[in-house]
């Protein structure tokens, strides 16, 4: 597998970049990163929260006022809070799940870790996770963080997406290919 592609670019990418520096100055990498994925996990949670982060119909000092209030019920302070209200403050706060994804690549190139994503049908035990990880270790030469979906319609195996690289092992992609041979077959 190749080594993850860690670039970041756009709007996202530039807010992430000034974030991460910033972070790396005050040597509060980890903080910020464990905030960032606090406020995530909130905005995955909540479809009020994602309504005030995407619509355009909220103004500025609304959005800010509210969002004041959930950073301050999740304990969400210091530099990530006041980034995130710099977003909101300059209406790119549609772009946060962008910009945490573009921070997660940052801090991993900085650390010299990979992400890959894994798809599996039901959870994997934590010998089975070290496991993995030993193994894509084995391949990019680095440390690699795992995000775990559990999705059940792949119906076994799993799926493990490492930068532009993807290797399917799913039950239901081997099926597609029996199915798709018999097909041409008969």
């Amino acid at each position: 597998m190749a080594a993850e592609d860690t670039s970041v670019s756009g709007v996202s990418g530039r807010y992430a970049t000034a974030l991460f520096e910033l972070a790396r100055d005050q040597k509060v990498v980890d903080e910020v990163k464990a905030d960032l994925d606090k406020f995530e996990a909130l905005l995955n949670e909540s479809v009020d929260l994602k309504r005030l982060v995407r619509s355009p119909v909220f103004a500025a000092d609304a959005q800010s006022k509210a969002l004041g209030a959930v950073l301050d019920k999740a304990g969400i302070a210091g530099i990530s809070a006041n980034f995130l209200k710099v977003l909101t403050a300059n209406r790119r706060l549609f772009a946060v799940a962008d910009v945490i994804r573009a921070y997660r690549a940052l801090v991993a190139r900085f650390k010299g870790e990979a992400t890959a994503d894994v798809t599996v049908a039901e959870a994997l035990s934590d010998k089975n996770l070290d496991a993995l990880k030993v193994a894509l270790k084995s391949v990019t030469g680095k440390d690699v963080a795992l995000n775990v979906k559990i999705d059940p319609s792949i119906i076994g195996g799993l799926v493990v997406k490492l930068g532009s690289r993807m290797v399917d092992s799913s039950l239901r992609t081997k099926l597609n290919s029996i199915k798709h041979a018999m097909k041409e077959a008969g």
